[in-house]
């Protein structure tokens, strides 16, 4: 494997491009209170602290018989059985000597018993029990042995995934403070556009990126607010984008950010706001543009499909989830290897359409999909991920790869 500098040629470096959306990231959404049957994925605005400690008493981790080690013999032995105690019951009186008590799975211990004895191990005949050695503490969960009060138990800008939801359900907690959901007003900017459904003349498409990153969008958490296709018009261009800015928080389109003479965003954009950055090393999607449009944030994805697919999902995804309050907004890439060589260095960092399957050693590796166009939606319904092969890098099989899985980038 070998890699080498980008050679610039006037495009932005992918992380140094990601880094200025970040730090043009606009002000957290406001902070609503909902119940935790609808906070499923939102973003955590607030920390969450135990009230108390879990588990709240010494209780036991499984149907058996609870009773003081102390007295048993170390080889076991015959202990009298007084009582009875059920999930949901009082921990009720304290132990006799040499006495056990039946004592069901969550059921609070009673005072002076350390260990419970499984049910199958046990011989009862009438009113006594005989053991074996017991281990003190055995089978027991232990006051605070989860976390103690005090204790943070999520983080604010955390998503709420279902686990964190039920810890939160086991503290009582009824409702939870999550950010608003971010409002994008997604625009698609092309005369050859149509809506799935009508008919097609000569020249003309189907918009697939209305579909595809909108569905992105809303699993990221946005709301989304589709508009009307924009002609290719500067003065079309310029009103639509000033009527979307004045209901969103942010706006992403698609198309229209080339650099053909039907491409009327980036001037548009000018005349609102303010043109930041255009222009990336990244294959797909070289043409991304990102700005402002009277205030708003604005991302101008490249129209062809897999390359907004590509570019939504790698450079506007953390600019998205950061303004929906997430911390952990970069994905993380897993180090695989490669099951392909890639012997032409390219100046962009590619992010090339792969599955997972098995190299020609026999070995698990990273598979590319034959077809990398960038207007080609069928080879990422194909993939698991994108393959990550950076600016002058070439690579044997064999070599380690990064891949970041669509599971990750869809999170």
């Amino acid at each position: 494997m070998s890699g080498g500098s980008c050679d610039g040629q006037g495009l932005r470096p992918v992380d140094e491009a990601i880094a200025q959306l970040l730090s043009r990231v606009p002000a957290t959404p406001q902070v609503e209170w909902l119940p935790l049957s609808d906070a499923l994925d939102r973003v955590l605005a607030e920390p969450a602290e135990a009230p108390a400690p879990m588990p709240a008493w010494d209780n036991s981790a499984m149907d058996g018989y609870a009773l003081r080690a102390a007295d048993l013999p170390a080889t076991g032995g015959w202990l009298s059985l007084g009582g009875r105690i059920a999930a949901g019951d009082g921990a009720g009186e304290r132990l006799g000597s040499g006495q056990a008590v039946r004592i069901f799975t969550g059921a609070p211990l009673p005072p002076g018993a350390d260990s419970v004895v499984a049910q199958e191990q046990v011989q009862v005949e009438g009113g006594r029990i005989r053991l074996g050695p017991v281990v003190r503490g055995a089978h027991v969960r232990r006051r605070g042995e989860e976390f103690e009060a005090g204790d943070c138990l999520l983080a604010a800008g955390q998503r709420l995934q279902p686990q964190a939801l039920g810890l939160l359900a086991s503290l009582g907690v009824a409702s939870v403070a999550v950010y608003r959901r971010l409002r994008v007003g997604l625009l698609s900017s092309g005369n050859e556009l149509r809506i799935p459904g009508e008919p097609l003349l000569p020249g003309q498409i189907y918009n697939a990126n209305r579909y595809s990153i909108g569905a992105v969008l809303r699993r990221l958490g946005c709301e989304v607010e589709d508009h009307d296709i924009l002609a290719d018009d500067l003065t079309t261009s310029r009103e639509a984008l000033s009527l979307a800015a004045a209901q969103a928080d942010v706006l992403i389109t698609t198309g229209g950010v080339s650099v053909g003479e039907e491409d009327h965003l980036k001037q548009a954009v000018r005349e609102l706001g303010e043109l930041h950055l255009w222009r990336l090393a990244i294959q797909p999607g070289k043409p991304l543009a990102f700005g402002s449009v009277e205030g708003v944030p604005w991302i101008g994805l490249p129209g062809n499909p897999a390359a907004a697919l590509v570019t939504a999902l790698v450079v506007a995804r953390p600019f998205l989830l950061r303004a929906q309050g997430r911390c952990d907004v970069l994905p993380q890439p897993v180090l695989l290897s490669a099951g392909f060589d890639w012997l032409a260095a390219n100046p962009r960092r590619q992010y090339l359409r792969a599955r997972l399957g098995t190299g020609a050693d026999g070995k698990s590796a990273v598979l590319l999909h034959p077809q990398q166009g960038s207007a080609m939606l069928a080879p990422a319904c194909a993939a698991q991920g994108l393959a990550v092969i950076d600016c002058g890098q070439t690579l044997r099989q064999g070599d380690p790869l990064l891949f970041l899985p669509f599971s990750a980038l869809l999170d």
